[in-house]
């Protein structure tokens, strides 16, 4: 409170400052947090609900089947490197954690198995995201092209065919919406449950193991779209003579994995986001 000196406190009103710096976990703060728990865990069933419907929607034409599935390959390759590389990071600081200050061993293994914990739900709502978006991308693709009719049909409501592309666009990036929020509050809650008032010291860890990894992600995705992109601009274009978006240009593909990459680990659009 501003205004507030320690010389106006009274003593025996308010104790010494270690019983001011004492945290309490009551009955009713563990009814609460429980209830945040079973809210983080409808979250998740919200996001698989989604996944379902999204993946219920058609996937084109043959040729769009198959793009997307290079490009889903492509995506598969570039995600199982980065988490093996991501992995061997995490086991070395999960004992760098256990070297820094805490009152007791328990806090420190705590923070340790929270780090990691962090960790595995940050890697696992990027790699859910980036899953789920390169099938859905070709999806909304093929719900947009209703659009055209072809020869003898009538045309199309072009306000019902946007609302349905839409409505896959917004799924999946509801899905990771979802996964985000409901990971992290599910997290935290056990923490608060299990450490009552050492949490604030576990979920030092808990949070940083959430942040780097989502960092790393992030950089990764970023670095690998522009790479991407490079490659598809030199070599099909400025070599070959080939135009960026032919499907005769080999890195066409890669670009597209870059685009894909690049919008679920940072869950931004890159500056030549394209569908397949």
């Amino acid at each position: 409170m501003a205004g507030l000196s320690t010389s106006q406190l009274d003593p025996h009103q308010w104790g010494d400052s270690s019983t001011l710096a004492a945290a309490v976990l009551t009955d009713g703060n563990r009814a609460m947090v429980a209830v945040i728990a079973a809210v983080a865990l409808a979250a998740l069933v919200v996001a698989g609900v989604l996944v379902r419907q999204v993946l219920a929607a058609g996937e084109g034409t043959d040729s769009m089947k198959k793009i997307a599935a290079a490009v889903q390959e492509g995506a598969n390759a570039y995600l199982a490197r980065q988490l093996r590389t991501l992995g061997v990071f995490a086991v070395v600081v999960f004992f760098l954690l256990m070297l820094l200050p805490a009152d007791d061993w328990n806090q420190r293994a705590g923070r340790s198995v929270f780090f990691l914990i962090g960790a595995a739900f940050s890697a696992a709502t990027g790699y859910i995201g980036m899953w789920l978006a390169v099938r859905s991308n070709v999806r909304v693709a093929a719900a947009a092209r209703e659009a055209t009719p072809g020869p003898g049909e009538p045309k199309k409501d072009l306000t019902l065919v946007s609302h349905k592309a839409m409505k896959i666009a917004f799924r999946t990036g509801g899905v990771v919406g979802m996964f985000t929020v409901g990971l992290g509050l599910l997290g935290a809650s056990c923490v608060v449950l299990v450490y009552a008032a050492d949490a604030p010291k576990v979920l030092e860890g808990f949070g940083l193991g959430a942040a780097l990894i989502a960092m790393f992600m992030r950089v990764g995705g970023g670095i690998f779209t522009k790479a991407a992109d490079v490659g598809a601009d030199l070599v099909g274009k400025v070599e070959q003579g080939i135009p960026e978006d032919d499907p005769r240009n080999a890195a066409t593909i890669a670009d597209n994995v870059g685009d894909n990459v690049g919008d679920c680990a940072a869950w931004r659009p890159t500056s030549s986001s394209r569908t397949p």
